[in-house]
């Protein structure tokens, strides 16, 4: 009796199972990865909305004297140096000129030249908002030029206002600009007229 060959089945190679187990793995995060991008994020121009305005108030580099930014809202919120949170808005950095911008790394001084206060306000308040500069310290008794810029955040960055006001002398208060934002978040009536904020504490 002749004996029956068994059918063979060929031989599988592991390293190729190994190259196709990769390849579905590599496509499959592709598809992961393509699935999480947002392309309205990767439009040019676009921030996060975490803040809704931004005040930016900046005076020379190096400039030792110490201004200090006071803003209020239309509800009569007020923030400065003493109230860092009032309502929506928010004083991100007290800059006291060159007092608070020396570290120490490794023993060595470091000094930051840059002179600048930030106030965000971190979401739409209908009202009319005031930005006011006041010299609160001189260390060489020479006025002072400062410049103060309104950015809208959202959808896109636009600088709402841009401008320039000298405090001449310590104790000096000036109204940089006073804007209104209505309820679709949009700015109108913008203007200088002076307001006093500054508390005589």
């Amino acid at each position: 009796m002749r004996a029956r060959r068994l059918a063979r089945e060929p031989e599988v190679d592991p390293f190729y199972d190994m190259l196709f187990n990769m390849l579905i793995a590599f496509v499959f995060c592709f598809i992961v990865a393509l699935l999480a991008m947002n392309p309205k994020a990767l439009k040019a121009g676009d921030i996060p909305s975490k803040a809704e305005f931004i005040v930016n108030v900046s005076w020379p580099d190096l400039n030792p004297d110490d201004i200090d930014t006071w803003v209020q809202d239309g509800a009569g919120n007020l923030v400065w140096f003493r109230a860092r949170e009032a309502g929506l808005m928010h004083l991100d950095r007290d800059d006291r000129g060159l007092a608070n911008d020396v570290i120490v790394v490794d023993g060595r001084q470091i000094v930051n030249p840059l002179n600048q206060e930030v106030v965000t306000i971190r979401g739409i308040e209908p009202g009319e908002f005031t930005v006011n500069l006041h010299y609160y310290q001189s260390k060489d008794g020479r006025p002072v030029e400062v410049t103060v810029s309104v950015i809208k955040v959202n959808p896109r960055a636009e600088v709402v206002f841009y401008g320039q006001s000298t405090l001449a002398r310590q104790g000096d208060e000036a109204t940089a600009v006073r804007f209104t934002v209505r309820p679709d978040g949009s700015v109108a009536n913008i203007n200088t007229l002076p307001k006093s904020l500054v508390q005589r504490l």
